[in-house]
């Protein structure tokens, strides 16, 4: 696996840093934007089920005075702009293991990286509250350990969320409007185009501009999706994508070789995707009442229509099942209707 130095020369971008603003600004900015994210994945996810089902895992170590693992709340998480991978066990202690470096992930000699077969992604700016939940719902369903990808957030998804990235992600998709966005960051301030994206910076031979990384296959998510598709030893078999989640799964695995490709099974949740990528199973459900996920859909049908609106919190109804859903596409019944492929 070709792994190099994704980090520019210092001199290359030291000129460009002088008119840079103070990067504490910059990334009390970006926090303050993440935190409201936080927010809203109060609504999108299960997060508060999350949050009571790893305490009560934890309280028979609390009543012998031990240490319990660490968790994603220790990580700063409502607010941290970076993202990360956080390997998802529903059912096996210690539940949660965190990972910031893609390269180091494809390295580990722990055999629950390589055995994992689901990854996630979650919709726009969500934290790692957020994608944990929704990887902990689809984890407890399956029985199965679940990769979930949570999105780094930088300066370009501040600038976009400001022109109204949580209504018009799908068109900001098709012109690429974050990759041209980031590029131009990091063309003028790398330093502040670095914000949030050390683990799109991790993957092997990630592109730089200024020592700042620049996306490939249109966001950060994508990037490290792709590069774990690629360079895996073990393919994964599903991958679930809520929001503008699904649109980061499209683009992620458009470009792969076809043999990465082979069997790969597809669920996207409120927001459907082209359907085109051969050897893929594609499994698209779209709420009826779902008015962000319609307005965002361009043009591609689901398979389903079920009677839900964008949210996957079953606190919140009508909400979609992701659990359920993913249940359906990586065991599928043998009566079940044939999906796009």
């Amino acid at each position: 696996m070709p792994f190099g130095d994704n980090q520019a020369p210092r001199p290359e971008r030291s000129y460009l840093n002088l008119f840079e603003p103070p990067p504490q600004l910059v990334e009390r900015a970006v926090r303050a934007c993440r935190l409201f994210n936080t927010t809203l994945d109060l609504i999108f996810y299960n997060v508060p089920a999350l949050a009571i089902q790893l305490a009560e895992r934890d309280a028979p170590m609390r009543a012998r005075e031990e240490k319990p693992p660490s968790r994603i709340v220790q990580f700063d998480a409502l607010s941290d702009p970076e993202g990360s991978l956080l390997l998802i066990d529903g059912n096996t202690a210690p539940y949660v293991h965190r990972y910031t470096d893609v390269e180091l992930f494809l390295a580990s000699p722990h055999a629950e990286t390589r055995a994992v077969e689901i990854a996630t992604i979650t919709g726009v700016g969500s934290s790692a509250f957020g994608s944990a939940a929704m990887a902990w719902d689809i984890s407890r369903a399956l029985g199965k350990p679940v990769l979930a990808i949570v999105p780094g957030y930088g300066m370009a998804d501040v600038m976009l969320q400001a022109l109204g990235g949580w209504f018009g992600f799908g068109l900001y998709d098709y012109v690429h409007a974050k990759s041209l966005i980031q590029n131009t960051l990091a063309n003028a301030t790398p330093r502040t185009a670095s914000i949030g994206r050390q683990l799109s910076a991790s993957t092997p031979d990630a592109k730089t501009l200024h020592g700042a990384p620049v996306f490939r296959h249109g966001s950060g998510s994508s990037d490290v999706l792709h590069a774990l598709l690629l360079h895996r030893e073990t393919p994964f078999r599903l991958l679930v994508g809520h929001s503008k989640g699904a649109l980061q799964i499209g683009n992620a695995i458009r470009s792969l070789p076809p043999e990465r490709t082979q069997d790969l099974h597809v669920v996207t949740l409120g927001c459907p995707i082209s359907s085109d990528v051969e050897g893929v199973r594609y499994y698209q459900y779209l709420g009826l009442f779902d008015a962000l996920g319609q307005l965002n859909m361009w043009g591609h049908l689901p398979n389903k229509w079920p009677p839900t609106w964008h949210s996957t919190n079953p606190k919140l109804p009508p909400a979609m099942a992701a659990g359920t859903y993913t249940v359906d596409a990586f065991l599928p019944a043998p009566s079940r209707d044939s999906p796009s492929t």
